[in-house]
């Protein structure tokens, strides 16, 4: 039996889906608005890890994810603008090509990180026709009210808003996270947009789209709401995201969607933390923004990311440092190299494949899944191709794609030169030489190990 935390009710529960063969997933996408950070990515790592353990346990899996590519306004502390339009003014380019351009990028890291892609991908602007129905049903319902700026959902009408997070109504402070638009207006201070008209400080706002209220944008809660049930139903069976949703985002998509529907949105809510940068909240401003090119700049595999993800649990906080980033390179090389060259035997050690499976099943405890797999590495008992057939299909749900390593690191022409001179010089025992040529390879990015079989050379990690 799997059995997930659920963020809803606070406890672990066994995983019971609508459908007997079949899983509905919908998770949170991203803004296109700029590069994605590792402590975004760190969410679709889980993510990830969740779709492929569902799917190893026999399970289709339906994944529908949205991009939000309008209607996602800045945080507190500016004039609450479109983080499209912002992205599109900073670079000098139109919302569409600011959109374009991150969302290929965001799919790009998916691809180094062997993320696998949603089964189906809805961006907010296919949706405006499934968002304004929603809003009509919630108008027609009583749970709407407007000024000039928009039209806004009234939380005050749902006794239980706030259950996802346990935040009472009245907790709630003008300007959190997710309060579409700061606005004194508001009823209440956790009310949040639906719909924004042409007008104050949006009367420029460059996406916009007919509706029966006139010309506007959605605001940025209401396309989770319509995607998923236009995509999945509703109820469907899992919905997920960053840590950070839990407070205002999906509190909002749960009220409007149970508010204008009378059913559950999804039935399991799933969150994965965030990831600290030593020790400290990533941010532009703190200058700890670091992005998967920034990690590959320093020599490292997206895979080795991957890795250090998937050392701790995705309820836990995890700190990235460089030095953890050297450890996870190390052990993951390790990895690879037992796997190389070797033919998988046809069958896999069946208690370590029962060891791993109640693992993963356990809420995703995927760093004891991955005790498993080393504990199977050392066992001297176990012939090398039996333990290979159980670490590749291990694999399916670590996702290192190991049935595929990376070859052996092919050194340049000129550095190739300088490793014959070195072979020389050590033949020679002129040890100083050696050594003054070994500098001259590591300053073209290569690291010089002397093995049994001869020197060899791997693409040096610069911390």
């Amino acid at each position: 039996m799997i059995k997930f935390y659920n963020t809803l009710s606070r406890q672990l529960e066994d995983f019971k889906p609508i459908d007997k063969t079949q899983v509905r997933l919908y998770t949170c996408g991203p803004t296109v608005y700029n590069f994605a950070h590792i402590g975004n990515l760190r969410t679709y790592i889980f993510e990830d890890l969740l779709r492929r353990v569902l799917e190893y346990n026999g399970y289709q899996v339906k994944h529908v994810m949205n991009v939000t590519d309008v209607g996602h306004l800045v945080g507190d502390g500016d004039e609450g603008e479109d983080k499209i339009d912002v992205g599109a003014r900073r670079e000098g380019k139109s919302p569409l090509e600011i959109a374009k351009f991150y969302e290929q990028r965001f799919f790009s890291d998916l691809k180094d990180l062997n993320i696998e892609m949603p089964g189906k991908v809805v961006r907010a602007t296919e949706a405006i026709p499934s968002q304004i129905e929603i809003i009509k049903i919630l108008e027609q319902k009583g749970y709407t009210y407007r000024d000039e700026s928009a039209i806004y959902f009234d939380t005050s009408k749902l006794p239980d808003y706030g259950k996802l997070s346990g935040q009472k109504l009245s907790d709630k402070q003008t300007g959190a996270r997710g309060d579409v638009v700061v606005d004194l207006k508001k009823k209440n201070p956790a009310d949040f947009a639906l719909w924004f008209f042409l007008a104050g400080r949006y009367k420029n706002h460059i996406l916009h789209w007919p509706s029966p209220w006139g010309e506007g944008f959605p605001g940025w809660h209401i396309e989770c709401s319509a995607i998923s049930r236009q995509e999945l139903g509703q109820p469907f069976d899992i919905h997920t995201g960053g840590e950070d949703h839990i407070g205002t985002h999906h509190p909002n998509e749960m009220a409007q969607s149970e508010a204008a529907f009378g059913v559950p949105l999804a039935n399991l809510w799933m969150h994965g933390r965030f990831l600290q940068i030593n020790d400290n909240k990533m941010a532009k401003s703190a200058g700890t923004f670091i992005t998967l090119n920034d990690v590959k700049d320093k020599g490292f595999s997206p895979l080795d990311y991957r890795y250090l993800c998937l050392t701790a649990h995705y309820r836990s906080q995890l700190n990235f440092t460089w030095e953890g980033m050297l450890f996870a390179h190390n052990t993951s090389e390790k990895l690879f190299d037992f796997i190389r060259d070797v033919k998988p035997g046809k069958e896999g050690a069946a208690e370590y494949e029962k060891e791993f499976l109640e693992a993963i099943n356990d809420d995703l405890n995927i760093p004891q899944a991955l005790a498993v797999v080393w504990k199977l590495v050392d066992d001297n008992k176990i012939a090398k191709e039996i333990k290979i057939a159980s670490i590749l299909k291990f694999d399916k749900v670590l996702g290192f794609n190991l049935d595929n390593p990376p070859k052996e690191t092919s050194p340049t022409e000129e550095a190739s030169a300088l490793l014959g001179q070195r072979q020389q010089a050590r033949d020679a025992k002129d040890f100083a030489k050696s050594d003054e040529l070994r500098k001259r390879i590591e300053e073209l990015g290569y690291e010089v190990m002397d093995t049994a079989e001869g020197q060899k050379v791997k693409k040096k990690i610069n911390i």
